[in-house]
């Protein structure tokens, strides 16, 4: 045992707030549609093929206090030849409390928060289209540093 005080390794006693901290995690919207049920479950030869979509959004929820939702959302597309097999829909959202300078605010918001969402986001489209009846879908890494980029670098009025 030491008899050094706890302290952080600057020799500072106030503990600084962390900069970014998960308050909560939530499904906020999941649909999940097998519109040629139960037909397509007999015909279905092949592996499905999965088009992906996927938005990040953030916005404050108290003005001030720097909380924010940001939400991931995931759109996946299945389907053999033009048959389509299932839609899944997923928006899963976090609750953060953010506290870095304003101009790292963006990058914190659309990069880092979504990066720390994105495992549990994953998981959950893998459960919804493995208990649909279909092969789960498992999402690779995203790389939310370059999703980032690529909508700053879109001219203002495309959506």
């Amino acid at each position: 045992m030491s008899d050094q005080p706890n302290t952080p390794a600057n020799g500072s006693s106030a503990q600084e707030p962390m900069p970014i901290v998960l308050n909560i995690q939530f499904t906020k919207d999941l649909s999940f549609e097998v519109p040629g049920a139960p037909e397509i479950f007999a015909t279905l030869r092949e592996q499905p093929r999965v088009d992906l979509a996927l938005d990040v959004q953030a916005r404050p929820i108290q003005e001030g206090q720097n909380v924010f939702e940001v939400s991931l959302m995931i759109r996946a597309d299945a389907k053999v030849g033009e048959t389509p097999c299932f839609i899944a829909e997923l928006t899963y959202c976090g609750i953060f409390t953010i506290t870095v300078p304003q101009e790292h605010l963006e990058p914190v918001l659309l990069v880092e928060c979504p990066r720390l969402l994105f495992p549990f986001a994953r998981n959950i489209l893998a459960d919804v289209t493995r208990e649909g009846g279909f092969p789960p879908v498992m999402l690779n890494p995203i790389d939310f540093v370059q999703l980032w980029q690529n909508r700053r670098n879109q001219p203002v009025g495309n959506a």
